[in-house]
C-alpha cells in the first residue's frame, strides 16, 4: 500500500498475528516502524524488545537454538539476530557452541533468577515479621540489600501516623548514612568490607555524617560488636532509623530490617530500648525462618 507523500508502505505479520507495518522511503530505504496493536511507541528501543522477545525463545522448550531458526520465529532478518546474539554473548547473557553453531541461556541469567529466588523467599519470610513490627512500633519498616556502595529497599511498610517518611520499594541511599547501611557494610566480610572502603569519599549529607573513612570504620566496628546501627539525623535533619541483621540458614547476613520515623518519635531512651530491641527481636525471627540457628552453622558466623 502507499503511504502520503507516495512512500510505499509494507505491511507484514510477525509471529503470533501482530501486524508490523514499516515504511519504505524512496530509494527502498526502509524507515520508520509503525506502532502495531498493544505495543510499541516512541518510548520504547525496538532494540530491547528485540532482545528480550529473543530471550523468551529460549524458555519455549529448547535448550539451544540456532540463527536462522530465530530468525524465522521472531520475524527478524538473519543479520539482525546475529547481532543481537553476539551482544548477549558478549554480555554473558548468552553462551555459543561454535562446533554447533548455537545458542544457549548463560550463566548472567541462571545468577539473576537465583536472586530474584532469594528475594522471593526473603518476601515470604518476612512479611507476617514486619506486619508485626509496623504495628508494635507504628513506624515506617523496611527491608534493604547491598549493592556495592548503596542499599536497596526491597520491603516496605508505611507508618499510620499522619507525619511519617516516604518512599518507595526499589529506591536507593548512600550505604554510610543510613542504619540499614552500616548493618550490612559492618558483616561483610573483611576483604570485602575494605575493598568497598578503599578510595571511598563519601558525601558528608548533614552535619551529623560519617563521612570519614577512619570514624566510619570505628562505626562500623560498634555496630559488628552490639548488633545494631542507629542512624540519628546522617542521611536527613529530623529523620532517625534503627536497624538489624538478617541471616540465611548459613548464618551469612542477607539484608537488615530497619525502624524509621522522625526524630521527635525515634530519639533518646525509646530509641536505645523499644526501638532497637524490637528491631534486634524482628531480624532474629525472619532469620529463624530463613533456616538460621544460632550455634549450628560451622564456625559460627559472629
Amino acid at each position: 500500500m502507499t503511504a502520503p507523500g507516495g512512500r510505499e508502505r509494507a505491511t507484514t505479520t510477525a509471529p503470533g498475528g501482530r501486524e508490523r507495518a514499516t515504511t519504505t522511503a524512496p530509494g527502498g530505504r526502509e524507515g520508520a516502524t509503525a506502532t502495531a496493536p498493544g505495543g510499541r511507541d516512541g518510548s520504547r528501543l525496538s532494540s530491547v524488545q528485540n532482545a528480550a522477545r529473543l530471550l523468551k525463545e529460549f524458555g519455549s522448550g529448547e535448550r539451544e537454538l540456532g540463527v536462522s531458526e530465530l530468525s524465522r520465529r521472531l520475524g527478524l532478518g538473519k543479520s539482525t539476530v546475529h547481532r543481537l546474539l553476539a551482544t548477549l554473548t558478549d554480555e554473558r547473557i548468552l553462551e555459543h557452541d561454535p562446533a554447533r553453531g548455537t545458542y544457549r541461556l548463560g550463566l548472567v541469567i541462571y545468577e539473576l533468577g537465583a536472586r530474584v529466588s532469594v528475594h522471593r523467599v526473603l518476601h515470604d519470610a518476612a512479611t507476617p515479621i514486619l506486619e508485626a513490627l509496623r504495628n508494635a512500633t507504628k513506624e515506617t519498616v523496611q527491608i534493604a540489600v547491598l549493592d556495592s556502595r548503596e542499599v536497596v529497599y526491597v520491603e516496605r511498610l508505611e507508618s499510620p501516623h499522619t507525619l511519617r517518611l516516604f518512599g518507595r520499594i526499589g529506591h536507593r541511599n548512600s550505604a554510610h548514612c543510613t542504619s540499614n547501611g552500616k548493618v550490612l557494610l559492618a558483616y561483610l566480610p573483611e576483604d570485602r568490607r575494605e575493598a568497598l572502603l578503599k578510595g571511598w569519599r563519601p558525601e558528608r549529607r548533614t552535619a551529623y555524617t560519617i563521612w570519614q573513612c577512619p570514624k566510619l570504620r570505628e562505626e562500623l566496628e560498634r555496630v559488628r560488636a552490639r548488633g545494631w546501627a542507629t542512624n540519628i539525623s546522617e542521611s536527613e535533619v529530623g529523620v532517625a532509623s534503627v536497624a538489624a541483621p538478617i541471616r540465611n540458614a548459613r548464618g551469612e547476613v542477607i539484608a537488615s530490617v530497619s525502624v524509621a520515623g522522625p526524630v521527635l518519635r525515634l530519639d533518646g531512651e525509646s530509641l536505645r530500648r523499644f526501638f532497637c530491641s524490637s528491631v534486634v527481636q524482628a531480624a532474629d525471627a525472619i532469620s529463624a525462618r530463613l533456616g538460621y540457628r544460632p550455634g549450628a552453622v560451622a564456625g559460627g558466623a559472629p
